[in-house]
């Protein structure tokens, strides 16, 4: 029997990626709004821990409360060196709330970093994803990060967030100029999922 699995998460982008990340797994992969589970003003409050393992852990036990489904949970974000390892945690809300948020966050980045020479420039994704069965159940982490560093201009058009600045120090290009097949092969969210669907598989 196909097992159904919650992926904790409202991002387009995110779901996107996993969706495409899942197809060879024999799951059945759903989001919050697919099992009635529609955005409340409350869930702002579950990404206020100071690691992605605390913010992929309280999104985890939330929605496994309230879904009854066993639940897969992210928290990711870019690191910069030179920044004291900003945006980190808040790399989805580094600029000032507005509609076009990846375009504030990644303004924000190149504010900050004006005029830095590549050695300042250093920087890695990191994802963090929690895995609970049901309530009250232990909880299983897996981890994945990648490096790079950001340039002065974006390139491509792919990914999503801060894809276009990151040039993949193992890929040579930017995630937002990888195809989807490339980027996952090398990305923090891709390689945190292998780790993932290993475990799964050997249970």
């Amino acid at each position: 029997m196909t097992t159904r699995i919650l992926f904790a998460t409202r991002s387009a982008g995110k779901q996107r990626e996993l969706r495409q990340l899942a197809a060879s797994l024999p799951v059945e992969v759903v989001f919050p709004d697919d099992v009635g589970l529609f955005e409340r003003s409350d869930e702002e409050l579950l990404e206020n821990a100071d690691t992605f393992e605390g913010n992929a852990r309280r999104k985890a036990e939330h929605f496994v409360r309230l879904s009854g489904l066993p639940t897969l949970a992210d928290d990711s974000g870019l690191e910069v060196l030179s920044l004291g390892g900003a945006p980190g945690v808040r790399s989805k809300r580094f600029a000032a709330a507005t509609e076009n948020q990846d375009a504030a966050n990644n303004a924000e980045l190149l504010r900050r970093l004006r005029g830095a020479p590549k050695a300042r420039r250093t920087a890695r994704y990191r994802c963090v994803m929690v895995w609970i069965e049901k309530v009250g159940a232990v909880t299983h982490t897996f981890e994945g990060d990648c490096s790079g560093s950001i340039l002065e201009e974006p390139r491509g058009t792919g990914g999503f967030g801060y894809d276009p600045l990151f040039l993949s120090a193992e890929l040579g290009e930017t995630f937002g100029e990888a195809s989807a097949e490339k980027k996952h092969a090398v990305s923090h969210r891709g390689r945190a999922f292998q780790a993932f669907a290993a475990w799964l598989k050997a249970r």
